[in-house]
C-alpha cells in the first residue's frame, strides 16, 4: 500500500480539477477493484487446497472468429525497452535508443512510495509531450528526446495495490489513480499516438472488464472516442495463462498484444504450486531460458495472439551488458541473442530489454515488422502449462545463499528509493525479488536437502534461513565503507529483517512453524 502524505490537500496539491475528475471514477471502480483483489485470494486458497487453475469452458471468446485491427503505428514492436519512470535520465535514454517501443514503468521497477510515483508520472507526462530533458554533466549539456516513431506505453501499478490518502479515510485503487493522473494531464493533439497502457499483474479474464470500463469512463470524461485508449497486457500470473483468449476478447476494442512477463510468471508458478514437492525449482540462474514451463506458454501465447491479430511480446533478459567489464558484456550480449532468437523461433513478434546497448541485437532477431501471419499447425491451445522442472539446473546451498543476499540488497534499494537494482550483473526488480523469496520458502517448506558447505547434507529449515540472513547481512556490512556508515548499516539491517519476515510469512501462511 502507498500512503500519500498526511497533510496532502488533493484539491490544492494535485493538478487543478483532478480531484473532482477522480472522485467519480473512485466511486465507480474502487469497490470493483477491491472485490477482484479478494477474488484473487480465494483462487490462490483453492489452488493450495488442490484445485489448480484450468482452462474455461468454450465461449464466444474462444470459438468465434473475432480479430482486432492493429494500428499502423504499432506494427513494429520487435523490441520494447522498459525501465523505471521515476528516472528521468533513463527515460530519455530509452526513448533515444532507437527501440520501436518504450514502456515507462510505475510498478515493479519503481519503489512504491508517493514521491517516486509522482516523479514517475511527471516524467511520463513530459515524455508523452516530448519535452522531458536531463542534464548531461559529463558533457555539460541538456539532453532532450529526439524525434522518432517510438511507441510510448505507460505501466500503472497493478490491481492488487491500494492507494491511501488521496481520498481521506478511504482506500482507492492504485491502478485507477495512476491511469487517471496520466489521462487527465495529456492532450491527444500533443501525442503521436493514442494513450497506450501496459496492464500488469492480471489474474482473470473478468479483470479485463474492469480495465475496459475504466478506459471507457475516462475517455467519456475527456471527450475521447470510447476506444481511444489502447493497451497491451502482461501475462505474468499462472491463472491468467489459462484465460488469455478470454482476457483479450474482453479488451478487444483496446488491446494490441500480450506480453509474457516471465519473471513474475515464474514467481506465480511457485506461489500457486508451493505445496507440490515436484515443483521445487533449482537455483534461479541455472534455469535455462527454454525450460519446459516457459516453452509451454511460449507455444500457446503466439498462437492465441496471431489467431486474433494481436502481437505476442516476449520477456526480459535479466543479465545486463557492461561498458566496464568486457567479459561480462560479451557474455550478456551472447545470452541476449540466444534468448531473443528462441523467442523469435517461438513466433513472438518482439521482446523486452532494459539497456540501450541491447536494442540492436534484440531487434535483429525478429522478422520485420512482425510475425502476425505465422501460425503453427496443430498447436494445442489447451496444453499442459505446468510441466515439472525436471532435469534442469541444480539446487545448491550457494544458490539459496545468493537468493538471501539478493533479497537483502534489493530490499535495501527499495528502502532507499530504488525499485530496480543492478546486482552481480543482473537487473533485479520486484519480480525477481518475488522469485527468490518464494524459492527460499519452498525449499524450507519441503525440507530440501543439498550438499553442505563442509560435506554431508544440509537440510533447509527456518534456522538455516535465519543463519544465512545473518551471515549475508554481516558480509554486506563488512564490504566497502558500509560498516562505518551508521545510516547505511541501519538500512541494510532493516532490509534483512523485512526480507526474512516476508519469507517466513509465506511459510506461516502454509502452516509451517518458523520459530
Amino acid at each position: 500500500m502507498n500512503h500519500a502524505p498526511a497533510n496532502l490537500d488533493p484539491k490544492q496539491d494535485l493538478p487543478g480539477g483532478f480531484f473532482d475528475f477522480f472522485q467519480g471514477l473512485h466511486r465507480e471502480f474502487a469497490p470493483r477493484q477491491q472485490a477482484l483483489a479478494a477474488q484473487r485470494k480465494e483462487v490462490l486458497r483453492r489452488a493450495h487446497a488442490g484445485q489448480l487453475p484450468d482452462y474455461l469452458p468454450p465461449s464466444e471468446a474462444t470459438t468465434s472468429s473475432w480479430k482486432i485491427t492493429l494500428p499502423g503505428w504499432c506494427q513494429d514492436q520487435r523490441n520494447q525497452m522498459t525501465g523505471p519512470a521515476d528516472d528521468g535520465e533513463l527515460v530519455v535514454k530509452m526513448l533515444n535508443s532507437g527501440a520501436p517501443g518504450v514502456m515507462l514503468d510505475l510498478e515493479d521497477s519503481v519503489a512504491n512510495a508517493w514521491d517516486n510515483i509522482l516523479a514517475g508520472m511527471r516524467n511520463i507526462i513530459e515524455a508523452l509531450k516530448g519535452t522531458l530533458t536531463y542534464e548531461d554533466r559529463k558533457r555539460d549539456r541538456k539532453v532532450g528526446i529526439s524525434e522518432s516513431k517510438t511507441v510510448i506505453l505507460t505501466r500503472p501499478r497493478g490491481l492488487h495495490l491500494q492507494q491511501a490518502g488521496v481520498i481521506k479515510g478511504e482506500l482507492t485503487s492504485a491502478s485507477l489513480f495512476d491511469l487517471a493522473m496520466v489521462a487527465f494531464q495529456v492532450d491527444p493533439h500533443g501525442l503521436k499516438h493514442p494513450l497506450s497502457i501496459y496492464i500488469p499483474k492480471s489474474e482473470s479474464a473478468e479483470e479485463a472488464l474492469w480495465w475496459r470500463d475504466v478506459f471507457r469512463s475516462i475517455s467519456a470524461a475527456r471527450g475521447w472516442p470510447s476506444d481511444y485508449i489502447k493497451c497491451m497486457a502482461l501475462i505474468e500470473s499462472h491463472p491468467i495463462a489459462y484465460q488469455m483468449e478470454e482476457f483479450a476478447f474482453n479488451l478487444r476494442d483496446h488491446v494490441m498484444g500480450l506480453n509474457l512477463g516471465r519473471w513474475d510468471y515464474m514467481a506465480s508458478l511457485i506461489e500457486f504450486l508451493l505445496r507440490d514437492p515436484g515443483w521445487v525449482l533449482p537455483d534461479r540462474n541455472t534455469i535455462p531460458h527454454d525450460v519446459a514451463f516457459f516453452q509451454a506458454i511460449r507455444e500457446v501465447m503466439p498462437e492465441v495472439c496471431h489467431k486474433h491479430g494481436m502481437l505476442a511480446i516476449g520477456g526480459m533478459t535479466a543479465l545486463y551488458p557492461s561498458r566496464e567489464d568486457a567479459e561480462l558484456n560479451a557474455r550478456a550480449l551472447k545470452v541476449l541473442e540466444q534468448d531473443k532468437k528462441n523467442e523469435a523461433n517461438s513466433l513472438m513478434d518482439g521482446a523486452w530489454t532494459g539497456h540501450p546497448d541491447q536494442n540492436e541485437i534484440a531487434v535483429n532477431q525478429f522478422p520485420y515488422p512482425n510475425q502476425l501471419q505465422a501460425r503453427r499447425a496443430n498447436v494445442d491451445l489447451h496444453r499442459d502449462l505446468r510441466p515439472r522442472p525436471e532435469g534442469v539446473g541444480k539446487k545448491t546451498l550457494d544458490g539459496t545463499r545468493a537468493a538471501v543476499r539478493t533479497v537483502i540488497r534489493y530490499r535495501n534499494g527499495v528502502l532507499n528509493g530504488k525499485g530496480a537494482s543492478l546486482l552481480d550483473g543482473y537487473m533485479e526488480d520486484l519480480a525477481t525479488d518475488r522469485i527468490y523469496r518464494y524459492m527460499i520458502a519452498q525449499r524450507v517448506l519441503h525440507r530440501v536437502r543439498v550438499p553442505g558447505a563442509q560435506g554431508g547434507e544440509q537440510v533447509h529449515d527456518p534456522e538455516l534461513v535465519s543463519r544465512l540472513f545473518d551471515e549475508e547481512l554481516n558480509r554486506l556490512l563488512g564490504e566497502g565503507q558500509t560498516a562505518t556508515e551508521a545510516t547505511a548499516a541501519a538500512s541494510f539491517r532493516q532490509a534483512r529483517e523485512l526480507s526474512e519476515g516476508m519469507v517466513l510469512g509465506i511459510l506461516e501462511a502454509q502452516g509451517t512453524a518458523v520459530r
